[in-house]
């Protein structure tokens, strides 16, 4: 479900397929028959479980600060379309969005592929039109068999490993490191953010099939938090401040920087500085009205991250937590992590497809404080009469809904 995609499919009479089938061929033979716009790009890849978004906010907001032009393409929408798709930070235009539909409409694309797939080459005809000095692109799950996984990109980014989409990546951490690591081609250098130890020999010897330099935070680059935060990789920086809060934003900040220096690209210092100073994410432990947050945090691991920086930021403080979750996430294990800082838990099932029921994420709760309700009623949320912390996580989804209904 992309908010706002059927506006272009109705107006250039593209239909999609709805079923999705593993392999690339169907992206790969629409590129040819636009050119393939994907071969005229100085791209970035980036797969992983979680911190892609912040990672690639980081690199946009370095290259900025360095003189470069960008283009983004991301997933999930937060607003609607649009914001999947940046250039120089700001989401595409309807007018530059209707004439990338056009070139579609025009090679003959209607009823070859998923929502996905079209919104993906989408985005490489935009960029190739556009020509962004750098094109980052994220991956929409796991590697191997994502549809962005049809270019030849500088350098691949690996951010993070954990179970996720279990029903097509598998269910183990071996598992899905094999399918992150389909990103890896043939001697392009990888750059991977911290990791567990069966995650990393996967990388580690897939790097090593397919003769590509490997870089490992941790061995290779770190953030040293000393009296201010130090990068020290491949170039040495002291870093005044960030502006998006947390331990593992400093990770995620390490792992921009080493990407880009890995793919030759001359930075400096000053950039660099600048932009880990003024960059923000939405939906990443984002504040929306006095003492309300939304984060996009829906597997252990991220809730984890979640729990960790709310410790951090705000110490001894317990948190309201509104939740939303879809099906077939890891409910028990993702609200465990959140326990300890939580004063309560509200359950509710949002307008998406595969939304979880209230009901049923609540009988996963391990607290003596919890509901459920109907609806996502954001008067409600940032009202916040009580002048408690709230935070709105669980799904990326649930904050886009949110985001909606703010703008209505």
């Amino acid at each position: 479900m992309i908010p706002k995609l059927d506006v272009y499919k109705n107006r250039w009479e593209i239909e999609s397929d709805d079923s999705i089938k593993p392999g690339l061929e169907a992206v790969q033979d629409a590129l040819v028959k636009l050119g393939n716009p994907e071969k005229q790009l100085k791209i970035i890849h980036v797969s992983g479980t979680n911190g892609k978004g912040s990672t690639i906010a980081f690199m946009e907001a370095i290259l900025k600060e360095n003189g470069f032009s960008t283009g983004v393409f991301s997933s999930p929408a937060i607003i609607d379309i649009h914001d999947q798709i940046r250039l120089n930070g700001h989401p595409i235009s309807e007018d530059e969005l209707h004439a990338s539909f056009k070139e579609m409409k025009e090679a003959g694309l209607s009823g070859l592929l998923t929502d996905f797939e079209l919104l993906t080459v989408a985005a490489f005809c935009t960029f190739k039109r556009l020509a962004p000095d750098y094109a980052l692109i994220e991956t929409g799950m796991g590697g191997t068999l994502d549809s962005t996984n049809v270019v030849t990109p500088l350098i691949s980014v690996i951010t993070s490993i954990a179970l996720e989409h279990t029903a097509f990546l598998g269910t183990t951490l071996v598992e899905v490191a094999d399918h992150k690591a389909g990103i890896i081609k043939k001697g392009i250098p990888v750059v991977i953010g911290p990791m567990q130890e069966e995650s990393l020999q996967v990388i580690r010897r897939v790097a090593m099939e397919k003769e590509s330099q490997l870089t490992i935070y941790g061995m290779d680059f770190r953030m040293d938090n000393t009296d201010s935060e130090v990068f020290k990789g491949a170039e040495t920086y002291r870093l005044t401040s960030r502006k998006m809060k947390g331990p593992h934003q400093a990770m995620n900040a390490a792992v921009a920087i080493e990407s880009l220096l890995a793919a030759g690209i001359e930075l400096c210092e000053k950039g660099v500085v600048n932009a880990l100073a003024t960059v923000e994410l939405g939906h990443r432990f984002q504040e929306i009205s006095p003492g309300v947050f939304v984060d996009g945090a829906h597997n252990p691991a991220a809730a984890k991250v979640l729990a960790e920086t709310i410790r951090m930021e705000f110490p001894g403080e317990k948190v309201d937590f509104i939740i939303g979750m879809l099906k077939g996430k890891d409910i028990e294990n993702t609200l465990n992590e959140l326990v300890p800082v939580a004063a309560s838990f509200t359950f509710l099932t949002f307008a998406h497809p595969q939304a979880e029921d209230g009901k049923e994420m609540l009988k996963y709760c391990n607290h003596n404080k919890k509901r459920v309700t109907n609806h996502l009623d954001d008067t409600m949320i940032l009202l916040n009469e009580e002048k408690t912390m709230r935070i709105v996580t669980g799904s990326l989804y649930l904050v886009s809904s949110l985001m909606n209904q703010q703008g209505e």
